[in-house]
């Protein structure tokens, strides 16, 4: 009777693998829009701070207030996925982001600075709904094929996030002809692709992947209770509290030195006669090595282990550091090639410890110990913002990035640790 109930609910669950794939297709679509809404922030969010104030120390304040506002987003998209699924969570946390698009917008237009930090801050809901998008990739991928499940929802926010920033001129040219001041252009972009994003998961992102992940095991549950010598399939890979405290600080380490690094190179190119077209492009190049590489990495981490690529991470934010403070100011090349090693750092810490996050956290408290994570991260990344407009000013960019090259490689001892206690 029991075996025969059980049979009747697990047919009435939707294939995971079959659910899988389209909810990927969904997510793809979804990341190629924000992916152009994320540019934003970062290509001329600097260079609007320090036109309207006129200073460089405090350049670093806008991507450290939009990373600020991610960490907020972040618990708030979290929450509302633990109780309502991921589907509400990532809708309303990129039409947020779109409302603060709008609002950067109108403080560009009216020249108020208080309103371009307050409308920032919105503005990260974006970027922190992006990121959390990546575990919606993961909820139905069984455990040998996390990192590429989440390798295929990064990679597609490639499209959108190198596009973005080579929009820059073309957007500024629309937005003086609307009045808007040329700055703002890409935030034109951003709210409209932010909005589509919310727009697209909202009617399609459907099963819901982490309901339909906890009825699945639910049902298998019901099933081991039934026939206890059933095999259960995969389960979690939990390593404990351990394992969330690693992959943590990998995220959060290579965000801070990456946020740091990324956000005063446009400044830094403008002070040396660059112009705009010329710093979109190597965010470009930066931003495209932060997501193209994904798949590459996923099963790199998949194949070869998570502490592997962690440790990998490290070794590569060292060199993007030390080639960032060496290449010339005039070499746009070389600075082209130290972002896109240190967007491929990232990329590695990123896939790396978001497995080993999944790995380690049971369904049950998932989204929420993943939006707490992310929060985390959001806070590293905005007070790496915020610390490299006050270093520079002090000091210089070159210092800047050695600093970062040189935080790059803690990651080394406390991976190797825990490769150690395992």
């Amino acid at each position: 009777m029991t075996s025969t109930a059980s049979a009747r609910t697990t047919g009435s669950i939707p294939d995971p693998s079959q659910a899988q794939r389209r909810i990927l297709r969904v997510l793809v679509a979804s990341q190629i829009l924000s992916g152009a809404g994320l540019a934003a922030g970062v290509t001329v969010g600097a260079l609007l701070a320090q036109d309207m104030l006129g200073t460089t120390s405090l350049a670093g304040l806008p991507s450290a207030l939009f990373t600020a506002g991610s960490a907020l987003a972040a618990i708030t998209v979290g929450r509302i996925s633990q109780a309502r699924g991921r589907r509400p969570g990532l809708a309303a946390g990129y039409l947020t982001g779109a409302v603060g698009s709008a609002g950067v917008i109108a403080a560009a237009v009216l020249d108020n600075p208080v309103l371009l930090f307050i409308a920032l801050f919105v503005y990260g809901a974006g970027t922190a709904t992006n990121l959390q998008a990546r575990y919606a990739g993961a909820d139905l991928a069984p455990a040998g094929h996390r990192a590429r499940a989440v390798s295929t929802v990064l990679v597609a926010t490639t499209l959108g996030g190198v596009a973005g920033p080579n929009l820059a001129a073309p957007a500024g040219t629309l937005a003086e002809h609307l009045g808007i001041p040329h700055l703002a252009g890409l935030f034109v972009i951003s709210g409209a692709a932010y909005a589509l994003a919310a727009l697209v998961l909202a009617l399609w992102l459907r099963p819901d992947p982490l309901l339909l992940a906890r009825t699945v095991a639910q049902a298998k549950e019901a099933d081991t209770a039934a026939n206890p010598a059933a095999d259960c399939g995969d389960a979690d890979t939990s390593e404990g509290r351990g394992g969330v405290v690693l992959g943590a600080l990998v995220m959060v380490l290579t965000q801070l030195v990456m946020v740091a690094i990324m956000t005063m190179t446009p400044v830094h190119m403008h002070d040396h006669g660059h112009s705009t077209a010329a710093s979109g492009l190597v965010i470009g190049i930066h931003i495209g090595a932060m997501y193209l590489p994904s798949p590459l990495t996923g099963w790199l981490v998949d194949r070869y282990g998570r502490m592997k690529i962690a440790a990998a991470s490290g070794i590569t934010l060292l060199a993007a550091g030390i080639l960032a403070a060496t290449a010339p100011a005039d070499s746009v090349a070389l600075l082209a090639l130290a972002l896109a090693l240190l967007g491929l750092g990232w990329n590695f810490g990123l896939v790396s410890g978001t497995a080993i996050i999944t790995d380690t956290v049971p369904l049950a408290t998932r989204a929420r110990t993943q939006g707490l994570v992310d929060v985390s991260i959001a806070i590293a990344g905005a007070t790496g913002g915020m610390a490299s407009g006050i270093m520079v000013a002090a000091t210089s960019y070159p210092a800047l990035a050695l600093t970062g090259a040189a935080l790059s490689l803690a990651l080394l001892p406390a991976v190797a640790a825990t490769a150690y206690r395992r």
